[in-house]
């Protein structure tokens, strides 16, 4: 009933322009670009023909990669919103659509990639810890606390891919021993060397696989391919077509 009343009370904004209705207005829905086949059948990347792999998967520890937008426009603006405004309502947006990601394995469990604790002290919370719960709800699954961080690392976003792999090595231990097939939650996948880092200590504890799952994936190829239009990136052209048949995440 809180929520409702809220709701009502302070009406929260679209996600992605903060001037529409939530979660995204039309025109951020319409702008939203969704990866979907073809593509490469292990990580998720843009393909003119299925692949089995390719020169964007991430490394091996991880056994398949997926997101639901390519990392521009209103997809990027809100989640920045979830990890620097204190948006912690837009990890339920998201996770409603990585919920419905094309080929999405089957797994017995859901983490994230913790953050550092300054991190999540400054944030009041963690982000893709919100959308591992919210996206483990949508699949009826459990969220576990799998992974923590043993390094402190520094924001990797001007890092190049072996930059990051080296400064991720040894990132992260296991708190519990994980189950068989495991799905790995972070916020953004670029080179996946985060993910591939959480994956190794995963596997280390004895799992078998380990996939992961970001809200949204960046490289700078996806941002040259948008120009090519609906063919290279069909646009969502309805609500229902973006989240579940007869659903509303909102």
């Amino acid at each position: 009933m809180w929520p409702r009343v809220l709701d009502a009370l302070y009406p929260r904004a679209c996600a992605g322009c903060r001037d529409g209705p939530w979660p995204f207005c039309d025109r951020c829905v319409h702008a939203l670009r969704p990866l979907r086949p073809p593509w490469c059948v292990r990580c998720g990347a843009p393909s003119d023909a299925p692949v089995d792999g390719c020169r964007h998967c991430p490394p091996l520890a991880l056994t398949s990669a997926r997101a639901p937008f390519v990392y521009v426009g209103p997809a990027r603006r809100a989640v920045h919103r979830l990890k620097f405004s204190g948006w912690r309502d837009v990890a339920a947006a998201l996770a409603a659509a990585m919920a419905i990601v094309d080929e999405l394995p089957t797994v017995d469990a859901v983490t994230w990639i913790p953050l550092a604790r300054i991190r999540r002290a400054e944030r009041g919370y963690d982000q893709a810890r919100a959308l591992a719960v919210a996206l483990a709800r949508r699949l009826d699954l459990h969220a576990v606390r799998l992974l923590r961080r043993t390094v402190n690392t520094s924001p990797q976003a001007r890092r190049t891919a072996a930059e990051r792999r080296r400064s991720m090595t040894g990132a992260f231990a296991t708190v519990r021993t994980p189950p068989p097939r495991v799905l790995l939650v972070d916020d953004v996948l670029t080179t996946g060397a985060t993910l591939a880092a959480g994956a190794e200590a995963l596997r280390a504890a004895g799992a078998d696989e380990v996939h992961a799952i970001a809200a949204a994936r960046s490289l700078p190829e996806l941002r040259t391919l948008r120009a090519r239009g609906p063919a290279a990136y069909p646009q969502v052209g309805s609500r229902p077509g973006l989240w579940l048949p007869g659903d509303t995440p909102w």
